[in-house]
């Protein structure tokens, strides 16, 4: 049984459990690694909220040798207790820039140049350098380019696309989400098929995989 088809709790802890064993050191660039796409999956937008996706990023960091850094989810809620139960933007909570992933490229400078780039399958990895699977050449199938964010082009909130602030998997509600790899069917680059965080809404809340998702989020460290 793989990752994907558990529950996110019980992805979290057997991430957790295989930290605590591992044996293999991190390179150098996931050392300095500020940025990464999610390797665990889910299967719902059920993520248990803000607070259990931001564990998840914590928790990966440290996994791949960059866990002294304060790790964040890129994900915008409607009611966030840490902001007296206000809305929360995802960009507000990546810190300032610059990141770089796994292999040590630079994912973008600053928050306007992140919001002004494009997906890239080959920047925006995860956190062993592993590109994520999507429209490009050679891809492993399934597609599942489709990251979790809630956001609009810009990094702010898009109301009613996330989940119920990331815990439900009802069938009647969705997620906006982005395209890592920056492509849709054919290799097209155009319109916001290219968007890295905002590319279209996802079927529903209780199954993440139609449209070429699954359940992956992005982590940058503040």
């Amino acid at each position: 049984m793989t990752q994907h088809h558990l529950g996110w709790a019980a992805a979290l802890a057997i991430t957790a459990a295989a930290c605590s064993s591992s044996s293999t050191s991190p390179s150098q660039s996931q050392a300095a690694m500020s940025f990464f796409v999610t390797s665990t999956t889910s299967v719902t937008g059920n993520l248990s909220g803000l607070r259990g996706a931001d564990v998840l990023c914590q928790t990966l960091g440290t996994a791949a040798g960059a866990g002294e850094k304060t790790w964040r989810a890129y994900l915008s809620v409607e009611h966030d207790a840490a902001n007296g139960n206000g809305p929360t933007d995802a960009r507000s909570r990546i810190g300032n820039g610059p990141w770089v992933n796994a292999n040590g490229v630079t994912v973008a400078a600053n928050v306007a140049d992140l919001h002004a780039r494009k997906g890239d399958a080959a920047v925006f990895v995860d956190e062993h350098g592993q590109r994520i699977n999507g429209q490009w050449t050679g891809s492993p199938s399934p597609v599942q380019h489709d990251i979790l964010t809630g956001s609009n082009s810009d990094g702010t909130l898009m109301r009613g696309a996330t989940c119920a602030d990331w815990t439900s998997d009802s069938t009647a509600l969705f997620a906006q989400v982005g395209h890592s790899d920056g492509l849709g069917p054919n290799g097209d680059t155009s319109g916001t098929l290219s968007s890295w965080n905002s590319a279209h809404a996802n079927q529903n809340c209780a199954n993440t995989a139609p449209r070429g998702g699954a359940g992956r989020i992005y982590c940058f460290a503040r």
